[in-house]
């Protein structure tokens, strides 16, 4: 790296980042994903899927709402089914109770990556366990991005250990404190209500509550 790029001031590195990502997509029609994002304005989302291995397994469905300040928009909601390649077996179908004449109606792949990045635009993610969410869309999103999404990634769970940690007296803060993150744990402690879990839309809905109920008692709002 030349002294004149490192010199940049961060405006600039932002700019030079932007300009390089959207030289090398996939496709230009994408380009609107590395706009600055709508201030206060978040999307929760949530897959459904074969399985747990990113590389083989596919999604089946999706459900992502949008977060505007403290309101989570559900008339605004994403909910897609999507046809998988190889079929469902009964072990993930015991899960997320989606069959294959359920799916039989769904979308293709692409089309279900192009609604939901449109969906999406610039805002920030949010989900419970996010990065295997992300990992799948990621490895379904590349031939048209040729990249993964590049929005900001907000870990719900990490926010509730941030929070629960700080609560501890000084003796019990350790590096591994034993905080139960398990979902319904996490929503029953924030005395937020529980929708049917295992439904992309529910997940995602859920996942919004929790944020914006851990943005007030964090202060941020």
């Amino acid at each position: 790296m030349s002294r004149h790029y490192a010199s940049l001031p961060p405006l600039w590195w932002e700019r030079l980042r932007r300009w390089w990502l959207v030289y090398h997509l996939g496709e230009p029609e994408f380009a609107f994903m590395f706009d600055p994002p709508p201030p206060g304005e978040w999307v929760a989302l949530d897959c459904e899927t074969t399985g747990l291995n990113p590389r083989t397994d596919e999604i089946v469905s999706i459900g992502a709402v949008r977060i505007v300040g403290e309101r989570i928009l559900t008339s605004e909601r994403l909910e897609l089914l999507v046809r998988p390649e190889k079929g469902v077996s009964a072990g993930s179908v015991r899960i997320h109770r989606l069959r294959e004449r359920d799916l039989a109606g769904g979308i293709p792949r692409d089309e279900a990556m192009r609604r939901l990045m449109h969906f999406i635009g610039s805002r920030p993610l949010v989900g419970y366990y996010l990065e295997f969410d992300v990992a799948m869309l990621g490895r379904a999103i590349w031939p048209l991005l040729g990249m993964g999404l590049p929005q900001r990634k907000i870990e719900v769970s990490a926010l509730y250990y941030d929070y629960k940690f700080r609560q501890l007296p000084p003796y019990q803060q350790q590096a591994n404190a034993d905080i139960d993150l398990r979902f319904s744990t996490l929503m029953r402690d924030l005395q937020l209500p529980e929708r049917e879990a295992h439904d992309a839309l529910n997940d995602a809905v859920m996942a919004a509550m929790a944020f914006i109920k851990l943005r007030r008692l964090r202060g941020e709002v």
